[in-house]
């Protein structure tokens, strides 16, 4: 069972999920997406919560007022960082994400310790938890078959892209083509007009 919130801090909103447990955010790590934000409390056990970035976002383009309510859902999510003051959130993106057979379920460890974010959270903030409470929605998706459906729309986009590209490329070669023709067609005919009709007389007498 995965959870999801809707934070409606920026327009149009965005969407934040975590698993239920261990085991659905073993499934978040296996089954996620490129465009996926992972966030977890710093050194202390949490959820994972998810937000899903729009095509051509990046981690730098996360608003701060979005930044706040995940942090806040996932510290709101840790049984120790809900007590805690003056916490560390990190996050990074999905793919930074890895993850190696000896691992727990649900632990999770770093490809480049460099592309790891962190936030310091100095409370708990009540009205931003209420407020995505109250959006709180559970759902049993397929996330191998959404992520499979994903790469697929995302083939068929490179494919469409690759078309068109190569369509381009053949209709400026046909006009270079053309233009080419044009320009010795044009010389053709400028030498044509510099011929002369000389007939071998050159007397200026008239019979």
């Amino acid at each position: 069972m995965v959870f999801y919130f809707t934070s409606n801090v920026v327009s149009p909103p965005v969407t934040l999920f975590m698993g239920a447990d261990k085991h659905e955010n073993e499934d978040l790590i296996k089954w996620g997406w490129p465009e996926d934000v992972w966030f977890h409390v710093d050194k202390v056990s949490s959820a994972h919560v998810y937000l899903r970035l729009a095509p051509g976002q990046t981690i730098d383009d996360i608003p701060n007022l979005v930044l706040d309510d995940a942090c806040q859902l996932v510290k709101a999510n840790s049984i120790l960082g809900n007590k805690m003051n003056d916490i560390d959130i990190v996050y990074t993106m999905w793919s930074n994400l890895k993850k190696t057979p000896s691992m727990e379920a649900g632990q999770v460890a770093f490809h480049k310790d460099k592309d790891v974010r962190k936030v310091r959270v100095a409370k708990r903030c009540n009205e931003i938890v209420n407020r995505l409470q109250k959006t709180k929605k559970e759902a049993f998706p397929d996330l191998r078959q959404e992520r499979e459906n994903r790469d697929r729309l995302e083939r068929e986009d490179k494919k469409k892209l690759l078309r068109e590209k190569k369509e381009k490329e053949k209709e400026e070669e046909k006009r270079k083509k053309e233009e080419a023709e044009l320009r010795s067609y044009a010389t053709l005919m400028k030498a044509e007009n510099m011929t002369t009709n000389y007939d071998g007389n050159d007397s200026d007498e008239f019979m």
